[in-house]
């Protein structure tokens, strides 16, 4: 009887174990199936994000053998997209494609942002790394930050407005840091998104934006804006001739921004190896990865437990700058 109450334990655990394999091989089998796999993106058409997640699905189409289709559901700095994939099943049909902003600065920024990453989002796998910069419109005739810094005071009674792609953003804060250096007046403008704030720094409309080296690069290489400072804790290989904002005497801004993917919590293991193992696939087809390093990132693949730790420790790093800087969450 001892016996028999000491094993009936063992045989529970067993079999719950065995019903939890099962049921990762079906969800695999699920995702084999020829079912189109959902990669969302929190930004618009056009935008740096939009341009990458299209990139990566076309060939990740060819190496997963399904077809993956690309979801814009832009707003709010990815949040809308963020809390799409919250509530999608686990069942290995809807992906994320995110960078820091929505994973690591906007649960520290909003009040009730409607989904927590570290319960909600399990991540699949990072494949870059790139950098917020400061880059001044073709109106301006400044060709660094300091020219950009003495234009404002002579031109503008040291007042003026920087477009962000969000608000409470890591954009938001350079702005912030920045006013504070120089000791003149200038404030974020905030757009909902990169493109539409590109758009009105090609015509004009506002001096400079900060945003990342994909949602530049293109324009500054066509002489219409110039980027004149980086972060990071050396230059970009793309835009070699730019310095650092560490360069330029600032602090705390070597820690990079990354790129990675994520699922909904719960979606079994197998799942989430094969589609770490398919990008990683497709990170290593030169044709990919030239195209985007040409787009201002810095290509790298970091497993699911690699890119957890890195998101961790970004994320420690600006809870302490957004800390210090007295921000009152939205």
């Amino acid at each position: 009887m001892v016996f028999s109450m000491r094993v009936q334990p063992v045989r529970r655990a067993i079999s719950v174990g065995l019903f939890m394999a099962a049921a990762g091989l079906c969800s695999l089998a699920q995702a084999q199936s020829g079912t189109p796999v959902r990669l969302l993106v929190g930004f618009p058409a056009g935008a740096g994000s939009d341009a990458i997640a299209r990139t990566l699905g076309e060939k990740l189409k060819d190496v997963l053998g399904v077809p993956v289709v690309v979801e814009n559901r832009a707003g709010a700095g990815g949040q809308i997209a963020a809390t799409v994939l919250k509530s999608s099943p686990a069942d290995g049909h809807t992906l994320f494609l995110s960078h820091d902003h929505t994973i690591s600065i906007l649960p520290q920024v909003v009040k009730n942002p409607g989904f927590n990453p570290a319960t909600d989002f399990v991540p699949v796998a990072g494949f870059a790394t790139f950098a917020n910069v400061l880059a001044v419109s073709g109106g301006t005739p400044a060709k660094s930050l300091d020219e950009y810094v003495k234009w404002v005071r002579t031109q503008k009674g040291g007042k003026e407005t920087i477009g962000i792609p969000a608000p409470a953003s890591i954009p938001e804060f350079l702005v912030k840091m920045i006013s504070d250096k120089y000791k003149i007046d200038v404030q974020p403008a905030p757009y909902r998104g990169s493109a539409p704030m590109t758009a009105d720094m090609l015509g004009n409309q506002i001096t400079a934006g900060i945003a990342s080296v994909p949602d530049f690069i293109e324009n500054h290489k066509a002489g219409k804006v110039r980027i004149v400072a980086s972060i990071g804790a050396k230059r970009q290989a793309v835009i070699p001739n730019v310095p650092t904002f560490s360069e330029l005497g600032f602090s705390n801004l070597d820690d990079l921004p990354y790129y990675g993917i994520f699922a909904p919590v719960g979606t079994p293991q197998p799942i989430i190896d094969k589609y770490g193992d398919a990008l990683q696939k497709v990170l290593a087809m030169p044709d990919v990865k030239q195209k985007l390093t040409t787009m201002g990132l810095t290509v790298g693949y970091e497993p699911q437990g690699q890119f957890a730790g890195r998101v961790r420790t970004y994320t420690q790093a600006w809870e302490k700058i957004i800390q210090s800087s007295g921000f009152k969450p939205l």
